[in-house]
């Protein structure tokens, strides 16, 4: 979780200036992000005024992560944002990450090529289309 040095208590509200100076993130990427993620939408008051809860905080960190450090792109982390919602708990993607490499070498599967999002009716052409590169690049590799 983010250090805030204000005096609040950790789970005081932030304006989008406290959680920028925090995170190291402009205010302007703030903004274009709750555009961007549905998950993300800190309060606003009158004046347009955006307070940001400590969970809206925490969505926040992990699109950082995601975007920033893991190089997702910005659908790419909204996906996993949105598994991560959809299934209820709270573990963070390096759990999954490390679970589905381990799944995946008890199954004798080359790690790092699992999905990392949940299967539904609307992911099924995506993962179709994930499995035939998959395939294609195999092959690739193989020749």
């Amino acid at each position: 979780m983010a250090g805030f040095d204000d005096g609040k208590d950790e789970g005081a509200l932030r304006t989008i200036g406290e959680v920028s100076e925090a995170l190291g993130i402009k205010p302007h990427v703030l903004r274009y992000w709750e555009a961007q993620f549905p998950l993300l939408k800190p309060l606003k008051r009158s004046g347009g005024r955006r307070y940001y809860r400590a969970s809206d905080v925490a969505v926040v960190e992990t699109i950082d992560r995601l975007v920033n450090r893991e190089g997702y792109t910005l659908k790419g982390a909204e996906a996993v944002l949105r598994a991560a919602a959809k299934s209820g708990h709270d573990r963070r993607h390096e759990d999954r990450r490390a679970g589905d490499r381990r799944a995946a070498a008890d199954q004798g599967e080359t790690p790092g090529v699992r999905l990392m999002v949940s299967e539904g009716p609307d992911m099924a052409e995506v993962i179709a289309g994930l499995k035939a590169v998959r395939a294609r690049l195999a092959a690739a590799l193989e020749a």
